[in-house]
């Protein structure tokens, strides 16, 4: 059966207080970003956003625990993920702007984002498949909501991995809504976590509002992973905002969540609390958190705008590997209807 673990504590972990001013230092860029992204957004600067705030306890945590060579394949809430594990904001920005995913230069082991719900699964299965026939000592992170335990993909890619004995983590971050669905409507199981019991692995809830708990239990998996047994992870979070920018959560969510404190309160502000009380960080230090990661944020905006907007070419160069038929069809459509635009509505691409 699944464990849950919650609240652990610098004094009963192997983590000490400069893993804990990263996670701090990790929260907060994230944050940052998260808010800007969203104010971009509402002004136009991108189509739509999927924004975060609240899981950054529960991706900066689960970045932390993955070494240097294991894959990450996250879904599109894993911006705070993505960041903390090293990706550039702007390498972000610029794909919510219709750019390729990444534009800047790095051998970061990250497949794109995975828009599609629970299309990552299989992949990170096959990573891990990959692995077990080359011999390597990586593991494979793929993250997913609460909603994705309904597609098929999820259970397909969990009995694969349980039966090849694949090194696959599932990090689930339990938001407690499907857009608009509770989780009570997306599965009579107790829990997510309990749901490993019927592929053969292990299941584990963790307070996915404590870094350091998320951390050291993502560490735990991926160590079991690499051992050949997969484990399934359940961030126990929630959705402070809306599912995305199109979405309108007063519409469904009540005000005041049948949850425990632990889990609806803002983990960044719970956070530099409890390293306040342990001496870890003080008010110099926030300071020059939050100063930094503005620096660093108004850098990746200015980077951002630099970068020529797509033309609709763009939209089929990586389609596939090559031309096709279908696609050359697509792509002169989009070109005269890219020269007709100026005569209806009197601008240009």
């Amino acid at each position: 059966m699944h464990r849950l673990i919650a609240d652990r504590s610098l004094d009963d972990s192997w983590l000490g207080p400069e893993d804990a001013r990263a996670a701090y230092r990790d929260m907060v860029r994230t944050r940052r970003f998260d808010d800007r992204a969203l104010a971009l957004q509402r002004r136009g600067w991108m189509s739509g956003y999927p924004p975060f705030r609240g899981q950054e306890a529960a991706q900066v945590g689960a970045a932390h625990a993955m070494r240097d060579e294991d894959w990450l394949l996250p879904t599109y809430r894993s911006n705070a993920l993505q960041i903390a594990r090293g990706v550039p904001m702007s390498d972000v920005l610029l794909f919510r702007r219709g750019h390729p995913e990444y534009h800047s230069d790095h051998d970061l082991p990250i497949l794109p984002q995975a828009v599609p719900i629970a299309s990552q699964l299989p992949h990170a299965v096959g990573l891990g498949m990959g692995r077990n026939y080359r011999g390597n000592g990586e593991a494979a992170l793929v993250c997913f909501g609460d909603g994705a335990t309904s597609q098929g993909d999820t259970h397909e890619a969990m009995n694969f991995a349980g039966v090849f004995e694949t090194p696959t983590v599932f990090f689930c971050e339990n938001n407690g809504w499907a857009i608009s669905h509770p989780r009570d409507r997306q599965t009579a199981s107790e829990s997510i976590a309990g749901k490993a019991d019927a592929y053969g692995f292990e299941g584990v809830q963790v307070d996915g509002n404590d870094p350091l708990a998320v951390r050291e239990v993502v560490s735990e998996a991926l160590a079991s992973a690499r051992d050949g047994a997969p484990v399934l992870v359940e961030a126990l979070t929630y959705r402070q905002g809306a599912h995305t920018t199109a979405d309108d959560p007063d519409r469904y969510r009540p005000a005041d969540p049948d949850l425990p404190e632990w889990r609806t309160r803002d983990p960044l502000d719970r956070f530099e609390e409890y390293l306040r009380a342990e001496g870890v960080v003080d008010d110099a230090f926030v300071a020059e958190t939050r100063e930094r990661a503005d620096e660093e944020l108004a850098e990746a905006v200015a980077v951002a705008e630099d970068v020529a907007p797509p033309g609709g070419d763009d939209l089929f160069d990586f389609v596939y590997a090559g031309a096709s038929p279908h696609l050359d069809d697509q792509r002169a459509d989009c070109r005269r209807y890219g020269e007709r635009r100026p005569l209806e509505d009197g601008h240009g691409d």
